[in-house]
């Protein structure tokens, strides 16, 4: 029975290794370890076997039965480690191939102007200063020199939330809420950067939001000069150093005197054309000397102290600075017209 057992050994391993797919190994086990298979049949006769050779041979058997079945389980495994690398291959995705291109977003234009319209005013001495968009009757208009009832109001028809609240129609209450926090303090020099809202209809010049940076200044022995100077000063680091301007006699409530403000065409540099209207000057914001009447609102000794004020739509000095026609494109979210200012 151990030539038997050896000879089935032999044959079982030396067919194990011809075989080339997983139903053939099956049949193989089948054949040799099944219930009726090889093994088994021979393994029967021990009962016919002395007491002495029983566990020989029961010895015996399970090592060609523990030789058979390592060599299919490591059939076995080759199979199922081929079969997945085909499945890999055939589900094989190329990651080389080039992925979506995540685009870099850019600073809004108008952001842009705000930034460079504040880096110049920091640069002459001058701190930002912000406000509430919601404000009261009392600091957009009377502590302004706007009375109720005035009709200079009606230029800023705004949006009322209540008989006393209203959206901001101008940055210039930040101006008032300084005043009163300095306790009649000087110097004053701050900017005030925001949004303002009036009731306007859309156009190509017009919006019922847009964006206002307005200046104050308070001291001793301020004049007209100073402002003349500063604005000066301003336009030639926004629009070139060949800048000129001109000041107009004009109104305001909150100012005395007060001026419009033009600036030689950034387009043909005052010689006259299509966007100048042949006039060669562009008007860029309003200014003044401050009231003083504001300025006795404000907590300060109009005997004793003078300031200057200005006021400026950012919208005006970007559309001026950069050739846009029409107010309404940076509003639009129109990626195309975005894009142009990706690189500024």
């Amino acid at each position: 029975m151990k030539e038997k057992l050896e000879a089935l050994k032999q044959e079982a391993l030396a067919q194990l290794q011809e075989v080339t797919d997983p139903q053939a190994l099956n049949d193989l086990r089948v054949k040799y370890l099944g219930k009726k298979g090889a093994l088994t049949e021979i393994l029967r006769g021990m009962g016919s076997l002395s007491a002495e050779e029983r566990p020989v041979i029961g010895q015996i058997g399970n090592e060609v039965r523990g030789a058979i079945e390592s060599v299919i389980t490591s059939k076995q495994e080759d199979f199922q480690r081929k079969e997945t690398e085909e499945r890999l291959r055939a589900e094989k995705v190329d990651v080389t191939l080039p992925g979506r291109k995540m685009t870099q977003g850019s600073i809004h234009p108008l952001s842009r102007v705000i930034q460079d319209i504040e880096d110049i005013f920091i640069g002459m001495g001058y701190r930002v200063a912000e406000g509430p968009e919601v404000e009261t009757d009392y600091f957009n208009f009377e502590a302004l020199n706007l009375p109720k009832n005035h009709p200079a109001r009606d230029m800023q028809d705004s949006f009322y939330l209540t008989d006393d609240l209203l959206m901001r129609t101008q940055t210039s209450p930040v101006q008032a809420r300084t005043m009163l926090d300095m306790k009649g303090e000087t110097p004053v020099k701050i900017i005030c950067p925001g949004r303002v809202f009036r009731r306007d209809d859309d156009d190509a010049t017009h919006s019922f939001q847009f964006h206002q940076i307005e200046g104050l200044v308070i001291g001793s022995n301020i004049r007209m000069s100073d402002l003349k100077g500063t604005l000066l000063q301003f336009v030639r680091e926004m629009f070139g150093d060949n800048t000129q301007i001109r000041l107009r006699p004009s109104f305001f409530p909150f100012t005395e005197p007060s001026a419009e403000v033009d600036v030689s065409c950034v387009r043909c540099g005052g010689s006259g054309c299509r966007v100048c209207k042949q006039t060669g000057w562009l008007e860029i914001l309003g200014c003044g000397m401050v009231h003083p009447k504001v300025l006795e609102m404000g907590g300060y000794d109009p005997e004793k102290y003078s300031g200057f004020a200005f006021g400026m739509g950012v919208e005006r000095i970007a559309m001026l600075k950069y050739g846009v026609d029409d107010i309404r494109h940076f509003y639009n979210n129109d990626m195309s017209f975005l894009k142009q200012f990706a690189r500024i």
